[in-house]
């Protein structure tokens, strides 16, 4: 399979270009600053461009079986709508170049799952952040002939990889806080080969 990973020099892209790497994927990383992804891999072509310009986004998916986007947004927790622009020009370029499959790493809290008083606080203080990612889901999710996968992991850490951990297609994982980016970026490559996570939104975590 050949994927083009959006986001790939952030906490979990490089865990997904590493391991589809060592699964034998073909990977192409977008990235914006090739000086961030230093790499050596016969399989990995590096792209430089910038997820907010429809065209080189167009560009880059040509050619690809799939897309993942790890990519998130630079305005921290301020009000923002750059995850749906950028995720739009995703959409846009995947149905020019007839792409259907793609996982998008969004956050627990979307959909407003997070519980206890706990959760509310923190869905509170990324209220910017998670309706950006609502809105970019929102609209992956209203292009019916894509074959979406949506992620959304619980805290994440720079813990090593365990490729243990759990999975709630309705709301979180019971009694859980984190999960490590490599095991995040384990289940996204997981649901690229598995046709059961298409058309679902997967909460994940230790």
């Amino acid at each position: 399979m050949k994927i083009i990973v959006f986001g790939a020099t952030g906490g979990v892209g490089r865990h997904v270009v590493n391991q589809a790497l060592q699964a034998g994927y073909e990977v192409t990383a977008f990235v914006r600053d090739l000086t961030k992804l230093q790499i050596e891999n016969d399989h990995l072509h590096v792209v430089r461009g910038d997820a907010t310009n429809a065209e080189e986004v167009s560009a880059a998916i040509a050619g690809h079986d799939a897309v993942v986007s790890c990519l998130g947004s630079n305005k921290m927790v301020a009000k923002s709508t750059q995850l749906e622009e950028m995720t739009q020009h995703i959409v846009a370029g995947m149905e020019a170049h007839h792409v259907k499959r793609i996982v998008y790493t969004a956050s627990a809290g979307i959909n407003n799952e997070l519980p206890g008083v706990g959760g509310k606080m923190v869905m509170k203080m990324l209220q910017n952040v998670l309706t950006d990612h609502r809105h970019a889901v929102d609209l992956i999710q209203a292009h019916k002939d894509l074959q979406y996968t949506i992620v959304r992991p619980l805290g994440l850490t720079n813990d090593d990889y365990t490729g243990e951990y759990r999975e709630a297609k309705e709301g979180v994982p019971e009694n859980a806080r984190n999960i490590p980016r490599a095991d995040v970026a384990h289940f996204i490559l997981k649901a690229l080969g598995d046709d059961t996570y298409i058309g679902e939104s997967v909460g994940i975590a230790q």
